[in-house]
């Protein structure tokens, strides 16, 4: 008698989630794959919707994670404009928006994360933007094909890059944030000044230091008053502050959740069977010690497959170093690395020439590194990393040496 074939279902038609369903797939799964998303489209990236896409430089095609007969093709169910309204880990079911109920043998939740709102006198007017998805990104295109004065609100990834290119496409924008520089918290002094002064030299009208009180108008945006009392006259605002992870449906059932769904090293839930991966996962990482949850695009792309190996018994280890990326103007960075405390940021070659790489640096190692318009070096900087010697700062930072003489002797010492 042939053996009932096992149903592995997948919340959250994401990056992490397509990619996951896709490495079963590949690794031989021969059972049912359903693969449950909320949103209207398949599975999609979302760094063009704050760059290319958003700016009408390419098509929409581009954004998909895999050609539209991809999920029919290798027998995936993909069931879009479904929510899973309930999770029962004991029982090992599902509960569909629909009504209907699943019942699964392993369950990956890839739900994602959401944009957080910002909570002031008037967040309800018409005009305010947040950009998460695809629509999002598509109602706001047909916004900038005209005129527009726009108010963004948050200078970190989302807000400095949407910022960036709608000053591209020719709008004016204000930039606005209660930070001294943008992303101060990640990148500290030195790199914030160097996006603050890239953003002034393209005619953003930079108002930092200062947060939002209220945003005003008679049923639609019309200015935002900052908590100084300046009011910035606008006709449209975005805002970009940061995003939380949708934990509510682990938390209903009962799972561990803190910054995101607990998962130990292998991407498994405190619930046998249920697995986590992307935005919404808090991993302990054996390399940090800790756990990290991990917002960007990278990650997503290698945690989903991490957690479909898992789910199929093998055995996972998952300890990427942290990697972003991101393109404002001509400026182009890759970051590897996690440093939520440095001593000192070094540089190879000036910031003012616009190519350089900086180092963050903790107890004399490289804890992060950051390369701008330099490339083929990521590798390099997550091997000294990964190395976790000392540094020889005046080597690593000499442009005229090799940056793999500060790797050979980092790794020679370990």
């Amino acid at each position: 008698m042939v053996g009932k074939k096992r149903t592995f279902i997948i919340v959250g038609a994401s990056l992490a989630g397509a990619k996951a369903a896709e490495e079963l797939r590949e690794r031989g799964f021969d059972g049912q794959i359903v693969l449950v998303g909320a949103e209207s489209d398949r599975p999609y990236e979302r760094p063009p919707l704050t760059k290319d896409y958003l700016r009408g430089e390419s098509d929409r095609g581009s954004n998909f994670v895999h050609e539209e007969g991809f999920y029919a093709a290798h027998e995936i169910s993909l069931l879009t404009d479904t929510a899973v309204t309930a999770l029962d880990p004991v029982a090992a079911t599902v509960t569909l928006s629909g009504g209907t109920e699943l019942g699964y043998d392993r369950l990956l939740l890839a739900t994602g994360a959401e944009p957080r709102r910002l909570r002031v006198a008037g967040a309800d007017l018409e005009g305010i933007h947040y950009l998460r998805t695809l629509a999002d990104c598509e109602l706001l295109r047909d916004r900038l094909r005209g005129g527009a004065r726009i108010a963004v609100v948050g200078a970190g990834w989302i807000g400095s890059e949407f910022a960036a290119s709608a000053r591209q496409v020719g709008h004016e924008v204000t930039l606005i944030d209660p930070g001294a520089v943008p992303n101060e918290r990640i990148f500290g002094a030195e790199i914030g000044s160097f996006y603050r002064d890239l953003h002034a030299r393209h005619g953003v009208d930079l108002v930092l230091g200062e947060g939002v009180e209220s945003f005003e108008g008679d049923g639609r945006l019309d200015r935002v008053r900052t908590s100084s009392g300046r009011a910035i006259e606008c006709d449209f605002a975005v805002i970009g502050i940061g995003v939380l992870p949708r934990t509510d449906l682990a938390r209903d059932a009962g799972l561990g959740v803190e910054n995101g769904i607990l998962v130990d090293a292998g991407l498994q839930t405190t619930a046998p069977g249920v697995f986590a991966a992307g935005d919404v996962a808090s991993a302990w990482h054996p390399f940090y010690g800790g756990q990290l949850r991990v917002e960007h695009w990278s990650n997503a792309l290698t945690q989903g497959p991490a957690a479909a190996r898992a789910m199929l018994g093998e055995t996972v280890r998952y300890e990427h170093i942290p990697y972003f990326f991101s393109d404002q103007y001509e400026v182009g960075m890759e970051y590897s690395g996690y440093a939520p405390h440095w001593d000192e940021v070094v540089f190879r070659g000036d910031p003012a020439s616009g190519e350089f790489i900086a180092f963050w640096l903790c107890d004399g190692r490289v804890v992060a590194g950051m390369n701008v318009n330099v490339w083929d070096v990521s590798d390099q900087i997550r091997t000294l990393i990964g190395s976790r010697r000392t540094v020889d700062v005046p080597t690593l930072t000499d442009p005229d040496t090799p940056l793999g003489s500060s790797v050979d002797i980092a790794t020679s010492r370990s």
